[in-house]
């Protein structure tokens, strides 16, 4: 059963999260205090529930916590070694477990535990942080909350901010929460409904705040040239360079992506005071872990053109990678971790928008909202005073902090295709809705491309969602629509690293029978089809300058020549060759082009359900439901194939292990013999 502490805690802590200006995603902590009875004494024991290291509030649950008993928490104190050794009490609330212990406790949980209210929020709002970040903070929050609220000077989170802010506590009781300088909000109560409504207030009464006595113009003037683009030019124009700026990023490591040309991003690429404002990075501490310490921003106007843009991306990227070098050198000992890598996190292209780039799509989002509260913070504390992030060194201090890098270290093992960004056409069912599922499940991002936009766009909320998934229309007969949905997939996930021709349709008929039109349609669909998706797909590809993979669906009777079936097996062969060709061609931008040749999908398969089955069931003399088995009888293995073999043999040729191998055809077929590629 729950402790009734527990259960107002997470329901206060997913209304505060739920809602971005109360704080940001797994940004802040929550705690309440309460009594149990401990199950070896039988004796009440009070205890401490605290949201756990890495959780997000807005979908916390109780599995999230992180429970301590509170008097072994606050014995700490006694035996606290000072500033200089406080890292090691995070190992020591370790000690301090009750029962299982629940999540893994937090920097923070000092503060909560060493707080002496029942209930406490920590909180990362931008109304909050505007007032942290501004010159003048303390000033400003004696003026704003009077005595209710107490102005905490910058201090890293740990133990000593948590005798802190104890101290402060204590020695105001009139106060309800304090302002941590540079870095966000700290508020209390006895109630969890009074810690809520303190929060709340200390949020809203500084964002109203802002908007009374704030200036109108905090970032300037607009910087003429450098307004908003429309939208359909400003669209193409990032995803004209979005490949490039991917490449960029993922210089170090491969890196997915986000666009967003969201209003508060415009408007702020657009005033004067942008690079300057810019160049002084963010402040709060979850804040410059997923964006960096600084953004890269282009000093291009709006309609600078893609050439002159892409060559001055490149330019600023190198001086980017030399700045970053220098502040990490400037600050490392012989103690800090090695170098993450010098790539930006985000990127800002005037006019067009911003890129925020992670090592998965949901990171690279967060980073773009991160960002977003960054320029929030900005806006607000501009307007009412000069916006002062804490100092390179501080960040630097946090960003490779010896318990940041053990936080990372524990994060688990990525999967085989992480980051990998996929496009699979024909995927809404059948052999693509298998490839598209398994690579989603190794960690891809996955472009669901599809004739029909509905049963695409139902396939990837299947696979988990526009984080994991988008569903696009692809007519791959079609240039203009080959290139839009591969612009869409650039513009949701950052580029395109794999891309799996399967778009397919078969025409069951004898020469004789087979017309002109059948024999168009198929060489369109899939001849064709591939050609324009390989040729679009590829441009992407060398422009971001981290190899890929494409792989064709061809077939069996690539090879094999069999009955009644001329204009498929003739596009099937064009489709094979395909592959060769653009293996030598492609080979020397680390682009791998492989293909696989299935034979007897009939289970799940679109093409042998749309007439196809009848058809070769009617040529092999067997009923249409025995077609699979008559399949599995004539191979060596006399197995059935089903989509999932086909999935299985993308994810082998697309991962690591075959990661020196090109202008290959795998057989999917069970073994026959007549289509062994000689």
């Amino acid at each position: 059963m729950t402790n009734p502490a527990v259960a107002d805690l997470i329901a206060r802590s997913n209304r505060l999260g739920a809602d971005p200006k109360n704080t940001n995603y797994a940004g802040g902590n929550t705690s309440a205090k309460g009594t149990e009875t401990d199950p070896v004494t039988g004796e009440p024991v009070e205890l401490l529930w605290v949201k756990g290291s890495g959780g997000d509030l807005g979908t916390l649950q109780e599995k999230g916590l992180a429970v301590l008993r509170l008097d072994r928490m606050r014995a700490l104190v006694d035996v606290y070694p000072g500033l200089d050794r406080e890292d090691e009490m995070v190992a020591a609330f370790d000690y301090c477990l009750h029962g299982k212990g629940g999540a893994a406790p937090s920097i923070d949980t000092a503060m909560h535990g060493l707080v002496d209210a029942a209930h406490v929020d920590h909180l990362h709002p931008d109304s909050g942080i505007a007032i942290a970040t501004a010159a003048d903070g303390e000033q400003l929050t004696a003026t704003i909350f009077g005595d209710k609220v107490v102005w905490v000077p910058w201090r890293r989170p740990g133990f000593q901010l948590g005798l802190d802010i104890s101290e402060i506590k204590a020695q105001n009781p009139q106060a309800i929460g304090c302002i941590l300088g540079g870095h966000g909000i700290t508020a209390w109560g006895d109630t969890s409904e009074e810690s809520e409504a303190n929060s709340l207030w200390i949020i809203e009464t500084a964002a109203a705040y802002i908007v009374e006595h704030g200036k109108a113009d905090p970032f300037g003037a607009v910087r003429s040239g450098f307004e908003a683009l429309p939208e359909t030019e400003r669209r193409a124009k990032a995803a004209a360079l979005a490949a490039t700026i991917r490449g960029i990023a993922s210089h170090d490591k491969p890196m997915a992506g986000h666009f967003t040309d969201a209003p508060e991003v415009l408007e702020f690429l657009a005033s004067e005071r942008a690079p300057e404002l810019a160049e002084l990075g963010t402040s709060c501490p979850d804040h410059f872990l997923r964006t960096k310490v600084k953004p890269m921003l282009l000093d291009l106007p709006a309609d600078a053109s893609i050439e002159d843009s892409i060559a001055r991306l490149n330019e600023l990227h190198e001086a980017y990678r030399a700045d970053y070098t220098a502040y990490y050198e400037a600050h490392a000992d012989e103690n800090s971790p090695a170098i993450r890598g010098a790539d930006p996190l985000i990127v800002l292209v005037p006019g067009v928008g911003m890129f925020s780039y992670g090592a998965n799509k949901q990171t690279a989002r967060v980073a773009g909202e991160f960002y977003i509260n960054a320029i929030n913070v900005m806006r607000g504390a501009e307007s009412l005073s000069t916006y002062t992030p804490i100092s390179d060194a501080e960040k630097f201090r946090i960003e490779y902090w010896a318990l940041e890098e053990a936080k990372l270290q524990r994060m688990p093992k990525p999967k085989s295709h992480q980051g990998r960004i996929a496009l699979v056409t024909g995927a809404a069912s059948g052999i693509g809705k298998a490839i598209a599922t398994r690579l989603a499940a190794e960690g891809a991002c996955v472009v669901v491309a599809d004739l029909d936009l509905e049963k695409a766009q139902a396939a990837a909320a299947e696979l988990g969602g526009p984080d994991v998934a988008i569903g696009v229309a692809a007519n791959v007969a079609d240039a203009d629509a080959v290139q839009a949905s591969i612009d869409e997939a650039v513009l949701a996930f950052g580029g395109l690293d794999l891309v799996v021709n399967n778009a397919g349709l078969s025409l069951s008929k004898p020469l004789l029978e087979t017309t002109e039109k059948d024999w168009d349609l198929q060489h369109d669909v899939m001849a064709k089809g591939s050609f324009l998706v390989s040729k679009a797909a590829a441009k992407v590809l060398i422009d971001q300058k981290l190899g890929g993979d494409i792989v064709y669906i061809s077939s069996k009777n690539s090879v094999f020549a069999g009955p009644n079936n001329i204009a498929y097996s003739a596009t099937k062969a064009d489709q094979a060759h395909q592959v060769r060709l653009l293996a030598v061609e492609l080979g020397e931008h680390g682009v791998r082009v492989n293909g696989i040749n299935p034979d007897g999908v009939v289970r799940g398969s679109g093409i042998f359900a749309s007439g196809w089955g009848a058809n070769r069931a009617k040529t092999y003399g067997v009923p249409e439901e025995d077609l699979g088995k008559f399949y599995a009888q004539r191979t060596i293995l006399k197995r059935e194939v089903v989509p999932d073999n086909v999935a299985d043999a993308v994810y082998v040729l697309t991962g690591p292990e075959l990661s020196r191998t090109t202008g290959l055809h795998i057989p999917v077929d069970s073994g026959v013999a007549a289509a062994f590629i000689r």
